[in-house]
């Protein structure tokens, strides 16, 4: 099986070379690298040039993780893409655990990877997304130290994009990932579609990435995360959540918000988290038409995805 690693750059500068160095000492070495760099005011592309063998796309704009990793799927001929953040470092054996869980497992088209924390490997970073039925996500276990457990594979909602192998034909399937997002729930909004069109994801706790998270957005809490990751939270929930669920839920999907609204506010980003739910709602129109599409097509039944939401009554980020 031949596969294609694709990372997103924006003013990576420090960490690009890092990650690009732990690339090429993979036990499995990819057929084709492509770097697209997205108007990068640093010397990220520059970077990324003096390894000859990788393809570097230099973006006139910013065109975010979204529409940058589908620029690079436009040009991808390879039957796997492995999607990696400039931000993630690979264990050696990396690429080879996911192309052999791959292998092992071909009824699977989507496999994440077991996120450990930079600063301090013994934690988690994340080992998959969990959706709540409110429609929070979070990453399993992010932040807890590594259990017996998380060396177990598993089936998972949906990967994190930051380290993640995808069969190319699904991704094009379902229409790659969802520009209007940019970044932030971009690769959840892409792991509920695949879900509902039936396809599963799959944890492979080999394939191990030291992932520092956030690294050139101003962190988790900035304003530019908390604008996109709420913005993007409604698009997500509007967009997916299948038939009946989604009346049924969505009393709880608007107290999610209005509680986000106070929480933010208190917390000094008043006019980030405003902003975030008031261009959501300006933007329900597109993806309610976006939802008529995807639950047209959906395979999956309403008690299929009820079974995978998590359910508990005071969901916890630190499960």
């Amino acid at each position: 099986m031949d596969v294609t690693i694709i990372i997103i750059s924006w003013n990576s500068q420090q960490i690009l070379k890092k990650c690009l160095q732990h690339v090429f000492a993979q036990t499995v070495q990819p057929h084709r690298i492509i770097v697209v760099d997205n108007n990068s005011s640093d010397k990220s592309a520059s970077i990324a040039e003096e390894f000859e063998s990788i393809d570097v796309r230099r973006m006139a704009i910013n065109l975010g993780f979204a529409a940058g990793n589908n620029q690079a799927l436009d040009e991808c001929k390879t039957e796997w893409v492995a999607l990696l953040n400039p931000d993630a470092f690979p264990a050696p054996n990396w690429l080879e655990s996911l192309m052999t869980a791959a292998t092992d497992n071909p009824d699977i088209a989507v496999f994440g990877s077991r996120q450990l924390c930079f600063d301090n490997p013994l934690i988690i970073d994340g080992i998959g997304d969990i959706y709540h039925m409110s429609g929070i996500v979070w990453r399993e276990h992010h932040r807890v130290p590594q259990q017996a457990d998380d060396l177990i594979a598993k089936e998972i909602f949906s990967p994190c994009a930051a380290a993640a192998l995808y069969k190319r034909q699904v991704i094009n399937e379902m229409g790659g990932f969802d520009e209007d997002f940019f970044c932030y729930m971009e690769d959840v909004d892409l792991g509920f579609r695949l879900r509902l069109a039936g396809y599963k994801s799959l944890y492979v706790p080999e394939a191990a990435v030291y992932h520092v998270g956030s690294a050139t957005t101003g962190g988790h809490h900035s304003d530019f995360s908390v604008y996109h990751g709420h913005r993007n939270l409604v698009w997500t929930f509007i967009k997916n959540m299948p038939g009946a669920l989604f009346w049924l839920l969505f009393p709880l999907h608007l107290m999610l918000n209005i509680f986000s609204i106070i929480w933010f506010s208190a917390k000094g980003q008043r006019d980030a988290i405003i902003r975030a739910k008031w261009d959501a709602l300006k933007g329900v129109p597109a993806m309610w038409r976006k939802r008529k599409e995807i639950q047209t097509n959906r395979r999956a039944s309403v008690l299929d995805i009820w079974h995978v939401l998590d359910k508990r009554v005071f969901p916890r980020r630190k499960s």
